[in-house]
């Protein structure tokens, strides 16, 4: 597999493929199959006849049977259209495709991810990505350091230089990095009522191909799955609603939400864990019923990276973020505490000094 670049721009994609030895003779769409795997065969021939791939010294638009040679150049382009498009009851959603930036020097970013910003191109989401926004931005070059799952927003590092990228994420790997996240959840029978605890559960993943976005968990003693640590800290309830903060101590996929459902506590908006990987899919294909959003109530999973506390020079520097808006309106509109009162509470837990190594 020979690629000569890749462009990622906020409204465009471009890449240039040249034909290996072994790829000789291959068809066009079978050919750009290899590179766009989350394309189906159908997307594809129906961009090669749009004329977005093209064969270079060729004319074209190319007919998807096209035979492509030995060190030929296939140029690949897929423009900013419907594929980040997000949908809540039937309507298409305004999302915010630009990050706020909380801190920048001339080694790094400190940045505010909003929800369904993705941390760096993959799949179909290759435009609305915080690296591409950083990029374009500042026309350099980029380096992510760790991610957030797209719905999650909130505090995020990216790197100016490869050495500083090093250095973070080998701070994240030895868990010298500190993370504080701000979630709402629905309780449910199995919630004991603590105002702190922690979840040790081990987590793996529900089963294979599409089910592994589903993830499990066994008890601490288990020999199943991978060992995980969260800490709980409740900042308030009202009803059924249990607002708090989370500190991960290790960095599996999914961790808080889940190790929240297993002790009575799946965080309202989340399709998998409060509703279900049926559920899920219903959403992802777009024929959720008015039962499913109604059970959800926002659009996301309420799960936003409040804080971040990192090694700096001799001392540690906290990073925040402010509560973002869709998780604002729906508190101001169900809770009685408003949001403004709740961030400040969370502002004085996060300074209490749970950000500190133990």
């Amino acid at each position: 597999m020979t690629i000569l670049y890749k462009k990622f721009l906020p409204q465009v994609f471009e890449a240039a493929y040249q034909v290996n030895e072994e790829q000789s003779g291959m068809r066009l769409d079978q050919f750009l199959l290899i590179y766009m795997k989350s394309f189906s065969r159908e997307q594809i021939k129906k961009k090669i006849k749009d004329g977005d791939a093209k064969i270079e010294g060729r004319p074209h638009p190319h007919r998807p049977n096209a035979k492509v040679y030995e060190k030929e150049v296939v140029v690949f382009t897929i423009k900013n259209t419907e594929h980040e498009d997000e949908y809540w009851r039937g309507e298409k959603l305004e999302l915010q495709t630009e990050a706020d930036i909380i801190y920048e020097d001339e080694n790094l970013y400190v940045i505010s991810k909003p929800p369904y910003m993705s941390t760096h191109p993959t799949g179909k989401h290759l435009f609305n990505c915080a690296t591409v926004f950083l990029e374009h931005k500042s026309g350099k070059p980029t380096h992510s350091i760790h991610r957030l799952d797209r719905e999650t927003s909130g505090v995020m590092l990216v790197g100016k230089n490869s050495k500083t990228s090093s250095y973070y994420g080998q701070c994240f790997e030895e868990e010298l990095i500190k993370k504080c996240y701000f979630f709402i959840a629905i309780s449910n029978e199995y919630y004991k009522g603590e105002s702190e605890f922690f979840a040790k559960e081990r987590l793996d993943v529900g089963g294979e191909g599409l089910r592994r976005v589903y993830i499990n968990y066994h008890p601490e003693d288990s020999t199943e799955g991978k060992r995980a640590h969260t800490e709980f800290e409740i900042v308030h309830t009202e009803g059924n609603y249990v607002l708090g903060l989370a500190y991960p101590q290790t960095g599996r996929q999914h961790q808080i939400r889940v190790h929240a459902l297993a002790h009575g506590l799946p965080l309202l908006g989340d399709k998998l864990y409060l509703g279900s990987y049926k559920m899920f899919q219903r959403f992802k294909d777009l024929y959720a019923t008015k039962e499913d959003h109604d059970l959800m109530q926002i659009s996301r999973h309420a799960l936003h990276a409040f804080a971040l506390s990192i090694p700096w020079s001799d001392e540690r520097k906290v990073f925040t973020s402010h509560i973002p808006h869709d998780l604002k309106t729906w508190i101001d509109q169900n809770l009685k505490i408003t949001s403004e009162d709740l961030e400040k509470k969370l502002i004085e837990r996060v300074t209490s000094g749970k950000l500190l190594p133990h």
